[in-house]
């Protein structure tokens, strides 16, 4: 018998959040079978940390930062990379309906079992970070209403599960001896690094195996990386300390629920001998396709 396999998709804000943030996940789950798919809402075209009088210019630079985000992609068995093709920056100003109706569309071309992207606080209050997760919640809800944008029943599709991704005071201080504070002025107002409870994480995921290849995802990400970072090698510990766990807050999940803390974004949905898909055919019922 052929079983559908399952799907993992990511959407986040800009090229390297897929490795700093999930990509322990998406390395762990490609080489499982899960086919993992990347929505990328920006090139980051001004992400650009060197001496002023090097930048090459936002097209350049996102140019640049595609090519750093295919690279790595690779690396991390990545099945696909779609962008929205918003600019670095300006995603909070988007105009929202367009916004989730494009993650829409992914949602429903793709039939994603699972979807992860950023939590409401963005990790340390960045306005991308924010609007990709406020955009990506409000799409999983409308990609399976038959009645939004004027679609047909058969056009929906339920996402069984969501999550943003929740960082804990462990990780801000591995990250942060890394790769440095992580500070944002926003509004006159200096946001950082925002932690989760231990108690409030509902799913840590053991990626512990693939802290070498998220380096070298990260690596890829060159424009990204301060001089020092790009000729270092981490150590057996320190990619232990940023990528031997990763964890995350359940936002949102049709299969399983309660106090009991998962090991497995997959938890729920793998008993489901076929992967059996599901559509809505009235707002309060849902039938086996």
């Amino acid at each position: 018998m052929n079983h559908k396999p399952l799907k993992l998709m990511c959407v986040l804000a800009h090229p390297d959040d897929e490795s700093l943030a999930t990509g322990g996940i998406l390395a762990k789950y490609a080489t499982s079978g899960v086919q993992t798919y990347l929505v990328m809402a920006t090139r980051g075209e001004r992400g650009w940390f060197g001496p002023a009088a090097a930048n090459p210019g936002p097209q350049a630079l996102g140019r640049l930062r595609e090519a750093e985000l295919r690279a790595a992609a690779q690396i991390l068995g990545l099945r696909e990379v779609v962008y929205l093709d918003y600019q670095d920056g300006e995603l909070d100003r988007a105009d929202p309906a367009e916004a989730v109706a494009k993650i829409v569309t992914q949602l429903r071309r793709v039939q994603p079992d699972v979807v992860v992207t950023f939590d409401p606080n963005g990790m340390y209050g960045h306005p991308d970070h924010i609007a990709i997760s406020q955009l990506t919640t409000t799409a999983v809800m409308a990609a399976a209403d038959p009645y939004y944008d004027g679609l047909t029943r058969d056009s929906a599709h339920r996402v069984a599960k969501l999550y943003y991704r929740a960082f804990g005071p462990a990780e801000q201080v591995a990250y942060e001896a890394t790769f440095g504070r992580l500070v944002m002025p926003v509004d006159k107002v200096e946001r950082r690094f925002t932690t989760w409870p231990e108690w409030a994480i509902t799913t840590w995921v053991d990626t512990s195996a693939y802290g070498q290849q998220v380096w070298q995802a990260v690596q890829c990400h060159r424009s990204q990386l301060p001089a020092p970072q790009q000729r270092a090698e981490l150590s057996v510990a320190d990619q232990a300390r940023l990528w031997g766990w990763q964890s995350y807050y359940r936002a949102m999940s049709l299969v399983n629920g309660g106090r009991e803390v998962e090991d497995d974004l997959f938890a729920g949905l793998r008993k489901c001998a076929q992967a059996q898909r599901w559509f809505y055919v009235a707002p309060q019922y849902f039938v086996r396709a």
